[in-house]
């Protein structure tokens, strides 16, 4: 805490010097203070919206107070709308006398507090000549008022038997944190007048539940003016809605003497008693629309007129409009009601609007994730290629509509072949737009017939250019010559292919860093030389990821011993095998990941 103040009664003045104060001076303390600590207010603000109990709230509030003020006699005030009086609902250090006492406003310091809405710092309350000597051993008093939302709600007051205890910097502190304390008080007593009406808000809550379980908007309109005739025995209603600017209140649903009533009227809301509604944010009871010049005569019969907004997130969306035949129907416990039903309304006609444009836009998602599966099937290859030495198969099986696995067979000329399987991290439409970026790329370079390692490197600079955050793919590219029976293979960190020949396995031991992750990688190449009878596969890792009930992977053993017990078989053979185990291990558990299988069996 910064140093105390000269012993003598002083104050800061608005350049932030000293200067003595005046005697039963009751203006506001000015200095130039520091901020108040962000961390306090977050502290503060968590500690009050944490409870909506009034006297666990002011305890809490005292506490706070405590841990920056070391004071030792503390209350809370607050006011009674009805009397204008002051009451202390909390204490710490007074008398139960003093506790039971009412302050009128403008008596004592706390009633001067209250009447002006201005704090105060007492540094010796004998020159106060508001101060009311409830303790004789009170020498110096702090009283800040509480105000939420323009409305006073009472007065903090703190007190010391120590001339000049309360420093300037006590009064900013209080001062800037007044507010949030007395919004939290005024939820807490809100929440405890609702407490204690909640038998007759039953009906309320009975038909806000209803409310919200109707999704389609017309029929929601309609719900809402049968359920409020449970609450008020009106004769006409009204919902109006404003348009997306704004602007103009729009007819969505009428009901006119028991029968719906449907004309689509417009009123801009700068005129007409709805209009009134909606820009001064309040409710409008008219009891004789005759006598108010703004009424806009729609029926004749009309006498009396209750307009409640529809707020919804700190913003009008339309108004309630009832009207009755006879003059001065609606009261104020009508407008309360609508009024404490009007937010659960605007929330169910926000949730049947948005509803609405879900349903619209998931059925254009659908539309979309039809089109972009189909053209990613179509850049897919239709078919493996085939050579007199060599049988390939692929089966393909993406996680969702649409997958992030990629695979290719690129014609290198005469008896080659490009073997191609990647992996882009990710899945769904994202991963599917990926891949089909990394495959036109390689396709383009493809014409040039660069080497597997090479290809690799010319694809991570590719990609590098046009870089992506949190988007990369593993890729195998292994190219087949089928004149020598040999295969050339380089690795960006796809699962490595398996080896099988004579009913002995071993994987390819190629690895390397994902495309699109580091500048200026380069990458290994492997020759493998093969055989009559050999069978090599390239899984992706959705393959030997695949899980079970027991949260046992598929893993590489269980491929390896099913390719050499399947080598003799012709490759998509082989393929449908592995894929079908694969399925059968899964025991009906969801796939999380898509599932590729590419089969070279040596003829």
């Amino acid at each position: 805490m910064p140093d105390p103040p000269p012993s003598a009664p002083q104050h800061h003045d608005l350049e932030g010097d000293y200067r003595p104060a005046e005697p039963a001076a009751l203006d506001p303390v000015h200095a130039r203070i520091e901020p108040v600590d962000p961390a306090y207010l977050m502290k503060l603000t968590d500690a009050l919206n944490t409870t909506l109990d009034l006297q666990t709230l002011l305890n809490r509030v005292s506490e706070l107070v405590r841990a920056v003020i070391n004071y030792r006699i503390f209350a809370i005030f607050l006011l009674n709308d009805r009397t204008h009086e002051l009451r202390m609902r909390f204490q710490i250090g007074h008398t139960p006398e003093v506790e039971r006492t009412r302050i009128p406003m403008g008596k004592g310091v706390v009633g001067q507090v209250a009447l002006n809405r201005q704090p105060v710092l007492l540094n010796d309350v004998a020159s106060s000549e508001y101060y009311i000597a409830a303790n004789p051993a009170v020498r110096s008093e702090l009283a800040v008022p509480l105000i939420a939302k323009n409305r006073l709600i009472g007065v903090m007051d703190l007190e010391s038997e120590e001339a000049g205890y309360f420093r300037p910097e006590h009064l900013h502190l209080l001062t800037v944190t007044a507010s949030r304390i007395a919004q939290a008080i005024e939820n807490a007593r809100l929440y405890a007048r609702v407490s204690r009406q909640a038998q007759a808000l039953q009906v309320l809550n009975e038909i806000a539940v209803e409310l919200a379980s109707i999704l389609e908007l017309n029929p929601l309109l309609e719900r809402i003016g049968q359920l409020l005739r449970r609450l008020i025995d009106y004769q006409m209603f009204t919902i109006m809605l404003l348009d997306d600017k704004g602007e103009v209140l729009i007819t969505r649903y009428a009901w006119r003497f028991g029968y719906a009533h449907a004309p689509m009227r417009r009123i801009p809301i700068t005129s007409g008693l709805v209009g009134a509604a909606v820009r001064e944010w309040r409710v409008i009871n008219v009891p004789d629309v005759r006598k108010d010049p703004r009424y806009l005569e729609m029926n004749s019969e009309t006498r009396s007129e209750l307009i409640v907004p529809l707020f919804y997130k700190g913003r009008v969306i339309g108004v309630l409009d009832l009207e009755h035949t006879r003059a001065g129907f609606f009261n104020e416990e009508h407008e309360r009601m609508l009024t404490t039903l009007g937010s659960q309304i605007a929330i169910a006609i926000e949730n049947a609007r948005l509803y609405q444009a879900v349903r619209r836009q998931e059925r254009q998602l659908e539309r979309d994730i039809a089109m972009a599966r189909e053209v990613q099937l179509r850049l897919l290859p239709p078919a493996a290629s085939s050579h007199p030495h060599a049988d390939m198969a692929v089966r393909f099986l993406p996680a969702r509509s649409i997958g992030g696995d990629l695979y290719d067979f690129i014609d290198y000329g005469p008896n080659r072949t490009a073997i191609v399987l990647g992996d882009v991290s990710g899945k769904a439409a994202p991963a599917a737009l990926f891949a089909a970026l990394v495959s036109g790329i390689m396709r383009s370079a493809a014409q040039q017939e660069p080497s597997p390692s090479e290809m690799l490197a010319h694809l991570n600079d590719a990609l590098q250019e046009r870089k992506l955050d949190s988007q990369y793919v593993t890729l195998l590219f292994a190219l087949w010559n089928d004149e020598n029976q040999t295969l050339q293979v380089a690795n960006s960190g796809a699962v490595q292919p398996v080896f099988c020949r004579a009913g002995e396995s071993v994987p390819v031991r190629a690895e390397g860093f994902p495309l699109g992750m580091f500048p200026n990688v380069a990458y290994e190449e492997f020759n493998v030389a093969t055989q009559p009878g050999d069978a090599i596969v390239f899984v992706s890792d959705g393959i030997l990821d695949a899980e079970n009930a027991q949260n046992e992977m598929y893993g590489e053993e269980r491929l390896s011993s099913l390719l050499c017990a399947r080598r003799g078989l012709p490759a998509q053979e082989i393929a449908d095998a592995i894929l079908a185990d694969v399925t059968r291990f899964q025991e009906g558990c969801d796939r999380f990941d898509d599932e590729t299988i590419i089969v070279l069996r040596v003829r």
